[in-house]
């Protein structure tokens, strides 16, 4: 399948064919910029990724021009044989949680977020209805750079400001997310482990800047915020600054919040600092002796490193760092300066290693000491083919769903836990074995006669069931509302995902144990083998269900599909999902569509883009 993926900045137009059958899948890259006196510069690469970069000057006086010219340049270079195209759209907002289809009800939705995305929403709309135009008969798809990080909860992404402001849709929603999502799944890959398994902060330094903390291969927090003002410093943007100056300067220089605001978007950053927003002027005028450019490269990395230090926190410890973008992939001196003070996380940077990554073909390269507890990595990131292989997963996804129809049973979880054999002793005495009460729908577990009761800091519940068998580690699965009861604060985790959970007390009639393994259990769906061969869905893929009736109706999207042979396929769902939904007993739901497959998919994919 040969993708298109267009990127429209307000200056630029960035566009690639990908042949995703292909190792080295980039087979064209393109770049009209520079727009001034009805022309414009193309810079363009055929061949792959080892082929020349060339240039050239073109008649084209504006953006949806450049748009227009693109399918005589695809002609040109043997590249119109395409079959989708893919859109980076910067802002989707709470609606977007993935790469969707466009529609006219969609392009709605991203005009509604072009208050949260001025400078780029506008623009991505005009690049989507030009391309409409050039190619009416092809799907096209939007990936957004917010999707990513809607894994956030809720006390992450919250403003403690008036409601009525944060329900005009004021809140953090990050960018940068289709960046980060690759580079998290290419530091798996290297590190030899599953996303699944990691806490990663990803550093995306270029022009734009951000560093996204990525616990067990979702956004846990992100620097960037309503917009991608917030956070680092950039080169001409702020970053994080105090809002209390809009008063000041409109009191000190009878500035509007307009005027500020443009001031802080293109006129702050480096180029505030030292007259310089390109970083490596700044540091060749740094070596020379210019204190402000010293003052600048100090401002920059003390901001990078605080952020780094704050989501160690968040995330109770680090396995990597990895920097990607123009500047986390080229300058030694800034990845060194980041590093510097971080020893006493046990991160140790290799000097040598530092100074010359192998960053050919898109490999990580590692350049941590041998003795550093966390891995420092850099790589190029390659949002362009990650752009074309989500459109490649969405498409996949629509060709596999469903003509009629599919209605899969859904069953509601009540909080229960599951014991391991130590646990069972320590709660029911030496030696006991869990008995059978009766049998479940899924016949790998049943539940059991015992029943624990589980104590938290402000409450507690007596007659919580057992299922058994045992386990290798014990789990506890609650409902928010049961946490808010509790007094804990249990994250939301597929089953088996225990890192970092915390800690509740259990009593039995033969003693008591505080343990941790306390989560929300993600929704999920069991499937047997041949619903899942009917249904075109593997095991780690997810879909969005349509669950009860009426008012009440929800869609539930990013179900994970759990396939094995000894399932029964049905939904589980919590009570307070239950509850939302308006369901009062088990029940069915419709399977509405395919969201996407698993990660490893992806990072097979990713590996193999990079040429041998």
């Amino acid at each position: 399948m040969k993708i298109l993926v267009l990127n429209a900045g307000s200056s630029s137009l960035k566009f690639g064919v990908f042949d995703l059958a292909r190792a080295d899948s980039r087979v064209f890259k393109g770049e009209f910029e520079r727009f001034e006196g009805g022309k414009a510069v193309l810079h363009y690469r055929v061949g792959g990724e080892a082929g020349t970069e060339l240039e050239r000057e073109e008649s084209v006086p504006s953006l949806a021009a450049a748009v227009a010219r693109v399918p005589a340049l695809l002609e040109e270079f043997d590249c119109a044989d395409i079959h989708a195209i893919g859109h980076r759209v910067v802002h989707g907002g709470e609606r977007f949680r993935s790469t969707a289809l466009i529609d006219e009800e969609m392009l709605a939705a991203i005009e509604q977020c072009s208050n949260l995305a001025p400078m780029h929403n506008p623009v991505a709309l005009l690049t989507i209805r030009s391309s409409q135009e050039q190619w009416p008969g092809l799907p096209q798809a939007a990936v957004f750079d917010t999707a990513f990080h809607q894994s956030m909860p809720e006390h992450v992404y919250t403003y403690a400001i008036p409601q009525a402001w944060r329900q005009l849709g004021l809140r953090r929603y990050g960018f940068h997310g289709t960046s980060h999502h690759y580079v998290a799944l290419r530091a798996a890959e290297a590190l030899e482990r599953p996303v699944q398994e990691l806490r990663l902060l990803s550093c995306h330094l270029g022009n734009g800047a951000s560093v996204c903390a990525i616990s067990l291969g979702k956004s846990l927090d992100t620097s960037m915020g309503m917009t991608p003002l917030e956070g680092l410093v950039m080169g001409t943007r702020s970053g994080d600054v105090d809002p209390g100056l809009f008063a000041f300067l409109q009191h000190e220089l009878g500035l509007d919040a307009a005027a500020i605001e443009q001031q802080l978007q293109n006129a702050s950053g480096l180029l505030a600092l030292c007259g310089n927003a390109d970083m490596r002027s700044v540091e060749q005028h740094a070596a020379g002796g210019d204190k402000s450019a010293q003052l600048a490269l100090k401002v920059y990395a003390y901001r990078v490193r605080k952020y780094l230090g704050a989501y160690a926190a968040a995330m109770g410890g680090v396995d990597a760092v990895v920097f990607t973008g123009g500047i986390g992939e080229n300058s030694a001196d800034m990845r060194q300066r980041i590093c510097e003070r971080l020893e006493f996380l046990g991160l140790y940077l290799d000097t040598d290693l530092n100074k010359a990554p192998d960053l050919d073909n898109f490999a990580v390269s590692t350049i941590s000491a041998p003795d550093s507890k966390i891995q420092v990595l850099v790589t190029r990131t390659n949002e362009q083919f990650m752009i074309a292989r989500e459109v490649q997963q969405v498409l996949q996804s629509e060709q596999a769903k469903p003509a009629v129809p599919c209605r899969i049973p859904v069953k509601v979880s009540a909080r229960h836990v599951h014991l391991s054999q130590p646990d069972v002793e320590a709660l029911f005495g030496e030696g006991h074995q869990l008995q059978l009460a009766h049998e479940l729908s899924q016949i790998e577990g049943w539940a059991a006669e015992e029943h624990v009761e589980l104590v938290g800091p402000k409450g507690s519940f007596a007659k919580v069931s057992v299922l058994g068998p045992t386990r290798s580690a014990t789990q506890i699965e609650v409902s928010r509302t049961d946490c808010i009861a509790l007094g804990i604060d249990a994250p939301l985790r597929d089953s088996g995902d225990l890192q970092g959970t915390p800690t509740i007390r259990m009593r039995g009639p033969g003693g008591e144990i505080d343990t941790d393994g306390v989560i929300i259990a993600a929704r999920h769906i069991h499937m047997s083998p041949a619903d899942g061969s009917a249904l075109g869905l593997s095991n780690g893929d997810r879909v969005d269900m349509r669950i009860g009736s009426g008012a009440r109706a929800l869609s539930f999207a990013n179900t994970l599909v759990r396939i094995k042979p000894s399932y029964a396929t049905e939904m589980h769902i919590d009570t307070d999902e239950a509850n939302a939904a308006g369901l009062r007993a088990a029940s069915d739901g419709e399977l509405i569509v395919k969201t996407s497959g698993p990660d490893a998919d992806i990072v097979a994919l990713a590996i193999s883009a990079a040429p041998d």
